[in-house]
Protein backbone atom coordinates (compact mmCIF):
# COMPACT_ATOMS: atom_id res chain seq x y z
CA UNK A 1 0.00 0.00 0.00
CA UNK A 2 1.08 3.68 -0.94
CA UNK A 3 0.81 6.83 0.50
CA UNK A 4 -0.63 9.26 -2.16
CA UNK A 5 1.40 12.72 -1.51
CA UNK A 6 0.20 15.65 -3.68
CA UNK A 7 3.02 18.40 -4.07
CA UNK A 8 3.06 21.50 -6.47
CA UNK A 9 4.30 20.62 -10.03
CA UNK A 10 6.62 23.64 -10.26
CA UNK A 11 7.94 26.43 -8.69
CA UNK A 12 9.68 27.40 -5.38
CA UNK A 13 7.56 24.83 -3.65
CA UNK A 14 8.53 22.32 -5.97
CA UNK A 15 11.93 22.83 -5.90
CA UNK A 16 12.07 22.55 -1.82
CA UNK A 17 9.98 20.04 -1.35
CA UNK A 18 12.18 17.63 -3.80
CA UNK A 19 14.85 18.90 -1.81
CA UNK A 20 13.20 18.10 1.79
CA UNK A 21 11.77 14.54 0.06
CA UNK A 22 15.69 13.60 -1.10
CA UNK A 23 17.27 14.62 2.34
CA UNK A 24 14.67 12.52 4.11
CA UNK A 25 15.86 9.66 1.57
CA UNK A 26 12.77 9.61 -0.76
CA UNK A 27 14.29 9.25 -4.24
CA UNK A 28 11.64 9.38 -7.00
CA UNK A 29 11.72 6.25 -9.58
CA UNK A 30 11.52 8.78 -12.53
CA UNK A 31 13.99 11.44 -13.22
CA UNK A 32 11.12 12.43 -15.61
CA UNK A 33 8.36 14.69 -14.20
CA UNK A 34 4.75 13.02 -14.73
CA UNK A 35 1.56 13.12 -13.56
CA UNK A 36 2.39 10.20 -10.80
CA UNK A 37 5.25 9.10 -9.76
CA UNK A 38 6.58 6.32 -7.18
CA UNK A 39 9.65 6.41 -4.82
CA UNK A 40 12.39 3.45 -5.12
CA UNK A 41 13.16 3.25 -1.13
CA UNK A 42 9.35 4.28 0.91
CA UNK A 43 6.31 3.42 0.08
CA UNK A 44 4.70 6.67 -1.42
CA UNK A 45 3.95 7.94 -4.51
CA UNK A 46 3.92 11.48 -5.63
CA UNK A 47 1.23 13.36 -7.31
CA UNK A 48 2.16 16.85 -9.04
CA UNK A 49 -0.21 18.84 -9.49
CA UNK A 50 -1.19 22.81 -9.88
CA UNK A 51 -0.82 24.54 -6.63
CA UNK A 52 -4.56 25.42 -5.96
CA UNK A 53 -5.77 21.61 -6.78
CA UNK A 54 -4.32 20.18 -4.05
CA UNK A 55 -6.17 21.43 -1.17
CA UNK A 56 -9.24 19.87 -3.33
CA UNK A 57 -7.47 16.50 -3.97
CA UNK A 58 -6.30 16.09 -0.56
CA UNK A 59 -9.92 16.79 1.09
CA UNK A 60 -11.61 14.62 -1.66
CA UNK A 61 -9.41 11.39 -0.96
CA UNK A 62 -7.72 12.08 -4.59
CA UNK A 63 -4.32 11.93 -2.45
CA UNK A 64 -3.85 11.02 0.64
CA UNK A 65 -1.85 13.93 2.32
CA UNK A 66 0.09 17.03 0.48
CA UNK A 67 2.28 19.92 0.89
CA UNK A 68 1.10 23.22 0.35
CA UNK A 69 1.34 26.76 0.82
CA UNK A 70 -0.76 28.08 3.80
CA UNK A 71 -2.08 30.57 1.23
CA UNK A 72 -3.72 28.56 -1.01
CA UNK A 73 -5.28 25.63 1.71
CA UNK A 74 -6.86 29.54 3.44
CA UNK A 75 -7.71 30.56 0.36
CA UNK A 76 -9.26 26.95 -0.95
CA UNK A 77 -11.50 26.66 2.23
CA UNK A 78 -11.27 22.93 2.11
CA UNK A 79 -11.53 20.79 5.32
CA UNK A 80 -8.29 18.89 5.61
CA UNK A 81 -5.74 17.82 8.50
CA UNK A 82 -2.78 20.24 9.20
CA UNK A 83 0.31 17.72 10.00
CA UNK A 84 3.06 19.86 10.34
CA UNK A 85 3.78 23.36 9.66
CA UNK A 86 7.28 22.86 7.84
CA UNK A 87 9.09 25.97 8.11
CA UNK A 88 9.92 26.92 4.36
CA UNK A 89 8.28 28.76 1.60
CA UNK A 90 7.79 31.58 3.62
CA UNK A 91 5.84 34.64 2.38
CA UNK A 92 3.01 36.86 3.30
CA UNK A 93 0.16 38.27 1.56
CA UNK A 94 -0.24 41.91 1.40
CA UNK A 95 -2.16 44.80 0.11
CA UNK A 96 0.07 47.17 -1.86
CA UNK A 97 -0.72 50.36 -3.65
CA UNK A 98 1.67 52.21 -6.29
CA UNK A 99 4.75 54.15 -4.02
CA UNK A 100 3.25 57.85 -5.10
CA UNK A 101 0.15 57.33 -3.45
CA UNK A 102 -0.29 58.98 0.23
CA UNK A 103 -1.73 55.75 2.11
CA UNK A 104 -3.34 56.80 5.79
CA UNK A 105 -4.88 53.51 6.22
CA UNK A 106 -6.75 50.41 5.82
CA UNK A 107 -9.91 53.08 5.14
CA UNK A 108 -8.05 54.13 1.46
CA UNK A 109 -9.10 50.97 0.05
CA UNK A 110 -13.23 51.96 0.39
CA UNK A 111 -14.23 52.21 -3.45
CA UNK A 112 -10.79 51.11 -4.76
CA UNK A 113 -10.37 48.35 -7.47
CA UNK A 114 -7.87 45.79 -5.95
CA UNK A 115 -6.60 43.07 -8.21
CA UNK A 116 -5.67 40.00 -6.61
CA UNK A 117 -5.16 35.94 -7.04
CA UNK A 118 -6.77 35.52 -3.70
CA UNK A 119 -10.25 36.82 -3.62
CA UNK A 120 -11.23 34.80 -0.52
CA UNK A 121 -8.67 36.11 1.97
CA UNK A 122 -9.10 39.60 0.77
CA UNK A 123 -12.89 39.78 0.75
CA UNK A 124 -12.90 38.21 4.18
CA UNK A 125 -9.89 41.03 5.16
CA UNK A 126 -11.99 43.70 3.35
CA UNK A 127 -15.45 42.38 5.17
CA UNK A 128 -13.26 42.10 8.87
CA UNK A 129 -12.55 45.86 8.29
CA UNK A 130 -15.62 47.31 6.90
CA UNK A 131 -14.55 48.23 3.44
CA UNK A 132 -16.29 47.99 0.72
CA UNK A 133 -14.01 47.80 -2.34
CA UNK A 134 -13.89 46.22 -5.96
CA UNK A 135 -12.12 42.90 -6.00
CA UNK A 136 -11.08 42.04 -9.29
CA UNK A 137 -9.71 38.92 -9.83
CA UNK A 138 -6.51 38.05 -12.13
CA UNK A 139 -4.52 34.85 -12.93
CA UNK A 140 -0.69 35.77 -12.70
CA UNK A 141 0.91 39.09 -13.31
CA UNK A 142 -1.28 40.65 -10.63
CA UNK A 143 1.15 43.52 -9.78
CA UNK A 144 1.28 45.07 -13.19
CA UNK A 145 -2.70 45.79 -12.81
CA UNK A 146 -2.01 49.18 -11.49
CA UNK A 147 0.76 49.88 -14.24
CA UNK A 148 -1.63 49.49 -16.69
CA UNK A 149 -4.91 51.11 -15.34
CA UNK A 150 -6.74 48.02 -14.24
CA UNK A 151 -6.60 48.61 -10.89
CA UNK A 152 -6.03 51.14 -8.41
CA UNK A 153 -3.98 48.75 -6.26
CA UNK A 154 -3.03 44.61 -5.66
CA UNK A 155 -3.53 41.98 -2.75
CA UNK A 156 -0.75 39.15 -3.11
CA UNK A 157 2.01 37.08 -2.64
CA UNK A 158 5.28 39.03 -1.07
CA UNK A 159 8.46 37.25 -0.34
CA UNK A 160 11.60 39.51 -0.70
CA UNK A 161 9.38 42.93 -2.17
CA UNK A 162 11.95 43.14 -5.39
CA UNK A 163 8.49 42.52 -7.65
CA UNK A 164 6.57 45.55 -6.15
CA UNK A 165 9.67 47.78 -6.53
CA UNK A 166 10.36 47.01 -10.02
CA UNK A 167 6.55 47.69 -10.57
CA UNK A 168 6.79 51.03 -8.50
CA UNK A 169 4.18 49.68 -5.55
CA UNK A 170 4.79 49.63 -2.23
CA UNK A 171 3.27 47.37 0.76
CA UNK A 172 1.07 49.15 3.03
CA UNK A 173 -1.03 45.85 4.59
CA UNK A 174 0.01 42.34 5.69
CA UNK A 175 -3.23 40.53 5.91
CA UNK A 176 -1.38 36.98 6.79
CA UNK A 177 1.58 35.54 6.69
CA UNK A 178 2.46 31.50 5.13
CA UNK A 179 4.32 28.96 4.85
CA UNK A 180 4.39 25.75 3.49
CA UNK A 181 2.21 22.81 5.34
CA UNK A 182 2.01 18.81 5.88
CA UNK A 183 -1.70 18.26 4.98
CA UNK A 184 -3.67 15.16 4.83
CA UNK A 185 -6.98 13.58 4.20
CA UNK A 186 -9.02 13.96 7.80
CA UNK A 187 -10.02 10.45 6.92
CA UNK A 188 -6.78 8.95 6.59
CA UNK A 189 -5.59 5.91 9.06
CA UNK A 190 -4.60 2.30 8.83
CA UNK A 191 -1.51 1.50 7.38
CA UNK A 192 -1.22 4.85 5.33
CA UNK A 193 -1.28 6.72 8.84
CA UNK A 194 1.37 4.69 9.70
CA UNK A 195 3.43 5.75 6.39
CA UNK A 196 2.16 9.40 7.08
CA UNK A 197 3.86 9.06 11.06
CA UNK A 198 7.31 7.55 9.47
CA UNK A 199 7.31 10.53 6.73
CA UNK A 200 6.69 13.35 9.33
CA UNK A 201 9.60 11.67 11.98
CA UNK A 202 11.66 11.73 8.80
CA UNK A 203 11.09 15.20 8.28
CA UNK A 204 11.35 16.05 11.64
CA UNK A 205 14.86 14.73 11.21
CA UNK A 206 15.37 17.03 8.55
CA UNK A 207 14.16 20.08 9.70
CA UNK A 208 15.93 19.81 13.43
CA UNK A 209 19.20 19.02 11.48
CA UNK A 210 18.67 22.89 9.76
CA UNK A 211 21.03 25.54 10.79
CA UNK A 212 22.89 23.31 13.13
CA UNK A 213 26.37 22.20 13.74
CA UNK A 214 28.41 19.35 15.89
CA UNK A 215 31.50 21.13 17.53
CA UNK A 216 34.30 19.05 18.63
CA UNK A 217 37.19 20.68 20.96
CA UNK A 218 39.45 20.11 23.54
CA UNK A 219 39.76 22.23 26.86
CA UNK A 220 41.50 22.35 30.40
CA UNK A 221 39.38 20.89 32.78
CA UNK A 222 39.57 23.85 34.79
CA UNK A 223 37.34 25.51 32.45
CA UNK A 224 34.95 23.25 31.78
CA UNK A 225 32.19 24.85 33.81
CA UNK A 226 32.70 28.11 31.69
CA UNK A 227 32.29 26.05 28.13
CA UNK A 228 28.99 24.52 29.72
CA UNK A 229 27.97 28.07 30.07
CA UNK A 230 27.40 28.59 26.13
CA UNK A 231 27.54 24.53 25.08
CA UNK A 232 24.33 23.32 26.47
CA UNK A 233 24.23 20.45 23.42
CA UNK A 234 20.92 18.41 23.38
CA UNK A 235 20.79 17.91 26.55
CA UNK A 236 24.11 18.57 28.23
CA UNK A 237 27.71 17.96 26.39
CA UNK A 238 29.56 15.17 26.12
CA UNK A 239 32.86 15.34 27.63
CA UNK A 240 35.65 12.43 27.29
CA UNK A 241 38.84 12.27 28.84
CA UNK A 242 41.99 12.98 26.99
CA UNK A 243 45.69 10.68 27.43
CA UNK A 244 47.06 14.62 28.49
CA UNK A 245 46.16 14.64 32.41
CA UNK A 246 44.07 17.56 33.10
CA UNK A 247 42.26 17.79 29.60
CA UNK A 248 39.08 16.73 27.70
CA UNK A 249 37.63 16.43 24.77
CA UNK A 250 33.60 18.07 24.97
CA UNK A 251 31.44 17.27 22.10
CA UNK A 252 27.93 19.44 21.64
CA UNK A 253 25.83 21.21 19.05
CA UNK A 254 25.44 24.47 18.17
CA UNK A 255 23.62 27.15 16.01
CA UNK A 256 24.80 28.18 13.00
CA UNK A 257 23.47 32.14 13.70
CA UNK A 258 25.53 32.14 16.77
CA UNK A 259 28.85 29.93 15.24
CA UNK A 260 31.51 33.12 14.93
CA UNK A 261 30.31 34.68 18.19
CA UNK A 262 30.60 31.12 20.42
CA UNK A 263 33.68 30.03 18.72
CA UNK A 264 35.61 33.51 20.02
CA UNK A 265 34.14 33.34 23.44
CA UNK A 266 35.41 29.19 23.29
CA UNK A 267 38.69 30.38 22.27
CA UNK A 268 39.43 33.42 24.90
CA UNK A 269 38.47 29.90 27.61
CA UNK A 270 40.96 28.02 26.21
CA UNK A 271 39.86 25.95 23.52
CA UNK A 272 42.40 24.51 21.34
CA UNK A 273 41.93 21.75 18.13
CA UNK A 274 37.96 22.99 17.93
CA UNK A 275 36.44 21.34 15.06
CA UNK A 276 33.23 21.89 13.43
CA UNK A 277 31.13 19.21 11.50
CA UNK A 278 27.83 19.94 9.52
CA UNK A 279 24.93 17.73 10.77
CA UNK A 280 22.53 16.11 8.20
CA UNK A 281 19.93 14.52 10.41
CA UNK A 282 19.28 14.38 14.04
CA UNK A 283 16.97 12.56 15.75
CA UNK A 284 15.16 14.58 18.70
Amino acid sequence: MLLRVAIQSKGRLFDECMVLLEEAGIKLSSSRRTLLVGAKSFPVEVLFLRDDDIPKAVADGVADAGIIGENELVESRQEVETVKRLGFSRCRLSLAVPKEIDYYGVSWFEGKKVATSYPGILTRFLEENSICADVHVISGSVEIAPGIGLADAIFDIVSSGNTLAVNHLREVEVVMRSEALLIANGGLHGVKRGILDELVFRIDAVRAAENKKYILLNAPNERLGDIFGILPGMRSPTVLPLAQSGWSSVHSVIDDSSFWSVIGRLKAMGAEGILVIPIEKMIL
